[in-house]
């Protein structure tokens, strides 16, 4: 059997060892139909992990295996023991894993391998691992495995300082890259320098707000925005910034239904308009005097400018206290 991937094209002799064959007993009711060099592959590995030989010719055959099938656990498990034995150079392991990963970023048993090669190298890893998930994004922006490593790297190794300008990079491409505002929500309440969600608030509730400026019907930032007020509703309806944001997009765009939902959050949370913002909102959903009125009239504007998610917004309105409904909007 010839053998190559590691340390070129190498040529071990297996005579010594009797292959064991998959047992499917007497009659499998379906078959499958392995390719020959499949067969000849597992045969030969289930005889290795039953002696458990951990040598340079076995860790070529679990890299063999892995390219005909890199979700074998059992595969990857048993290389990592190799690896120990051998005290392989970890760094080498990463080259193989990138080569491995080519067309197989969603391979969980990848990333686990991935992650324990990291956990050894320590910080030596840091740069080299941020770029690679970098290159995984850039493939597909919402690989939750890029991301789940991309945040265990940060909070195992610590290494957050480059990570806000990161999304900010993602979301001037793409300010509806929800994977990138939730890790910008994840580096805000975690990394310990930037001094947690309270100390943050401000200016994040500008940067969201710029955001919604260049592009007022995009949901995502009016997601985060409210999330930037988690279990403060105090502090949610008494932000003028945020409401006064809203407002004004509103009587820009009287059907921006991302703005009449965080309308709809903020008088659910108790907002009460001022007299100016009473007057602007008028201009938008006349005849209602009261916040519940408004409110009643914000649920019904809603059901009819977002007809696909009508059923949840008159289940919104179904949720308020009686009150004295407001007229058809």
């Amino acid at each position: 059997m010839a053998e190559g991937g590691e340390g070129g094209e190498v040529r071990f002799d297996w005579s010594d060892v009797e292959p064991i064959p998959q047992d499917d007993g007497p009659r499998p009711v379906v078959p499958i139909a392995y390719t020959d060099e499949f067969r000849e592959l597992m045969d030969l590995f289930r005889a290795v992990l039953a002696k458990d030989e951990r040598s340079a010719r076995a860790l070529k055959l679990t890299a063999d295996v892995i390219a005909v099938n890199a979700a074998n656990y059992t595969v990857w498990h048993f290389r990592r023991l190799v690896l120990e034995s051998l005290g392989r150079d970890l760094h080498e392991e990463l080259e193989y894993l990138d080569a491995a990963a080519e067309g197989n970023h969603k391979n969980y048993q990848i990333w686990h391998h991935r992650r324990w090669v990291v956990q050894k190298l320590g910080k030596d890893a840091v740069y080299k691992e941020l770029e690679f998930t970098e290159g995984a994004l850039k493939d597909d922006p919402k690989n939750y495995h890029a991301w789940s490593h991309r945040q265990w790297l940060l909070q195992e190794l610590e290494d957050w300082k480059w990570e806000l300008d990161y999304c900010s990079k993602l979301l001037e491409e793409d300010s509806a890259n929800n994977s990138a505002w939730n890790q910008r929500f994840f580096v805000v309440t975690r990394c310990p320098s930037l001094g947690g969600l309270l100390q943050m608030r401000d200016s994040e509730v500008s940067y969201c707000i710029d955001s919604i400026k260049q592009v007022p019907t995009n949901e995502s930032p009016w997601r985060y925005l409210k999330g930037l007020f988690l279990d403060d509703r105090a502090a949610f309806v008494s932000n003028s910034v945020a409401s006064e944001a809203c407002i004004t997009e509103l009587v820009k765009d009287p059907n921006n239904v991302p703005a009449f939902g965080f309308l709809l959050d903020l008088l659910s949370a108790g907002f009460q308009p001022t007299s100016g913002q009473k007057e602007m909102l008028q201009k938008v959903l006349p005849a209602w005097e009261t916040p519940s009125e408004l409110t009643d009239a914000v649920c019904m504007r809603l059901q009819k400018v977002d007809a696909m998610r009508c059923q949840y917004w008159a289940w919104r309105r179904s949720l308020l206290p009686l009150t004295v409904a407001a007229p058809e909007i």
